[in-house]
């Protein structure tokens, strides 16, 4: 995925060669496996910005599914990006402070609590 800088009076240009819309980042951007020779004017100054449209495969990384409109990620509302390549369910000093001042640790220990009870004996 490979965004672009896409002033508002050409965003229909834009739109009509094939650029998408990614909301949360409120920018247009090129989907992967298109070209982008044709959308090489709003290509941000110093190059372009470029994300992967899949997480690492990893047990680590974030649960991503694909949205079949666009190919998006679709990501949880309570996802949090952390810096650290570690695992969030394991105790991490390193980025425990940021789960904690999120509310993350919270909601997981509420979903903790919720499945307790249906656990086999």
């Amino acid at each position: 995925m490979m965004f672009l800088k896409v002033p508002f009076a050409e965003k229909d240009e834009a739109k009509a060669l094939g650029a998408r819309w990614n909301n949360e980042r409120k920018s247009w951007y090129v989907p992967d496996g298109k070209a982008v020779e044709a959308f090489s004017r709003w290509l941000p100054p110093g190059g372009a910005d470029f994300v992967p449209a899949v997480a690492k495969p990893s047990l680590k990384a974030r649960p991503v599914m694909t949205d079949s409109y666009a190919g998006k990620p679709v990501i949880g509302r309570y996802y949090i990006e952390l810096q650290h390549d570690c695992d969030p369910f394991d105790s991490c000093p390193v980025c425990a402070p940021k789960l904690a001042s999120t509310g993350w640790q919270g909601h997981y220990d509420d979903v903790v609590k919720m499945l307790k009870p249906l656990r086999p004996a």
